[in-house]
């Protein structure tokens, strides 16, 4: 009979710290949707034959042409961090003057203002860095 109370304690304890558990990740996951993505983004281009940096302001979800390049921002987000801001943005750029495939991107991914070399946009005239979202 006092087996029976042990085990019976156990699993109330075992539910318990599993509810417990659920609600902190619960928690994190409610803050990760209410993170608001911004309107517009700020890019600079450099063209590499002139050496003229560009700076250029993309609403997000739009094309935008710049030169021979066709530019699609799809997100951009402001880290919810105060102390270290991380502003990331998804980007999609076509050269419109490719012949190979037209419906192929040069670049397709995720861009960070911080740190450009992480995912580097290679071109042969342009170079693109995301500096901010706002809205």
């Amino acid at each position: 009979m006092h087996l029976k109370k042990n085990i019976i304690l156990g699993k109330a304890n075992l539910i318990f710290c599993i509810l417990f558990i659920f609600q902190l990740f619960s928690f994190d996951v409610y803050s990760e949707k209410v993170q608001i993505n911004e309107k517009f983004a700020e890019l600079n281009i450099l063209d590499k034959v002139s050496s003229k940096t560009s700076n250029i302001k993309v609403k997000i979800g739009e094309d935008f042409t710049f030169q021979n390049l066709l530019i699609n921002v799809l997100k951009c987000r402001n880290s919810r961090f105060d102390d270290n801001p991380e502003v990331t943005a998804y980007m999609q750029v076509k050269d419109l003057k490719s012949k190979n495939n037209n419906k192929v991107y040069i670049f397709n991914g995720w861009t960070f203002a911080s740190s450009p070399s992480i995912r580097p946009f290679d071109h042969p005239v342009y170079d693109i860095w995301l500096k901010k979202c706002y809205s």
